[in-house]
């Protein structure tokens, strides 16, 4: 019986590995978290800048429900609506609804990514995760910003006339939720991966709900009592009545403030449970 014989290994360095060895320093250099941050959130807004027609397709929605559920909601209840301007009421509440639909879905792009390998790749690279999910977080403002101006556009023919001031600071309150509900999405994207169809499952059955009880396609001062109850827990009503405010212009209400703790409560909240999901995932 022969004895297995073993190679010793060499210790002659590897010229190849000197020079890699001293090239190490010069590329040791480390981005801070805060570039690699940004370094996420430009390579999630590439695809937005080769392929616009998907910022274009979630204009669809919001353009029909002007087109269409705004001249039923003038003809119907437009006298009674707070302020009596039908367009500062409507066009604030889809705004909100772009954003709420735009960032819920985000998390399908990551299940994308998990089926293609794309996303595993990514974790093994030296970039923190939580750098990750914040990066790709915050590339959700560009797009609500962007669809919100087209609406504003559109619709200034139409007599939507916003307080200018007030229609800024609109924009940057549903961008903060925009990270916030994108990160929720993320999460949850990264916690049912298993089960691809359940990310659906949840999202439309949080998505109706939280759109129907924050008012935002009709007041609910002349709905039932549990209606207005559901409505005062729900944080998106807050941001709703805040925008409306806004953009009429009555920047120092304290409904602008309630709407503004409630879009960086979510923000928050959502951006806690994102990087915490993200770095405790096994994969």
């Amino acid at each position: 019986m022969s004895t297995p014989t073993t190679t010793p290994t060499s210790t002659v360095p590897d010229p190849g590995a000197l020079s890699a060895g001293t090239a190490a320093p010069r590329t040791a250099a480390r981005r801070s978290w805060t570039g690699d941050v940004v370094l996420v959130m430009t390579r999630e807004l590439r695809p937005l800048v080769r392929e616009p027609f998907t910022v274009v397709f979630g204009l669809v929605q919001p353009i029909v429900f002007l087109a269409l559920f705004g001249p039923l909601l003038a003809g119907s209840v437009g006298a009674g609506l707070p302020g009596g301007d039908v367009w500062l009421w409507f066009v604030p509440s889809i705004l909100v609804m772009t954003t709420l639909f735009g960032s819920s879905t985000t998390g399908s792009n990551l299940q994308f990514e998990m089926q293609t390998g794309a996303h595993e790749r990514l974790l093994v690279t030296p970039l923190p995760r939580s750098a990750q999910l914040v990066g790709r977080s915050l590339k959700e403002m560009v797009p609500i910003v962007v669809q919100s101006l087209v609406v504003i556009a559109v619709m200034l023919p139409f007599g939507f006339a916003p307080d200018a001031l007030g229609a800024v600071l609109g924009l940057v309150l549903i961008a903060v939720l925009g990270v916030g509900l994108g990160s929720l999405s993320y999460a949850l994207a990264i916690a049912v991966r298993s089960n691809e169809w359940m990310f659906w499952v949840v999202q439309q059955t949080v998505l109706f709900p939280a759109l129907i009880l924050s008012g935002m396609l009709l007041p609910l001062e002349a709905g039932p009592r549990w209606m207005q109850v559901a409505a005062q827990v729900n944080p998106i009503s807050y941001v709703v009545d805040a925008e409306r405010a806004l953009f009429a212009g009555d920047l120092g209400s304290t409904t602008v403030l309630w709407g503004a703790v409630a879009a960086l409560a979510t923000a928050a909240l959502g951006l806690w449970v994102g990087v915490r999901t993200i770095v405790r995932s096994t994969d």
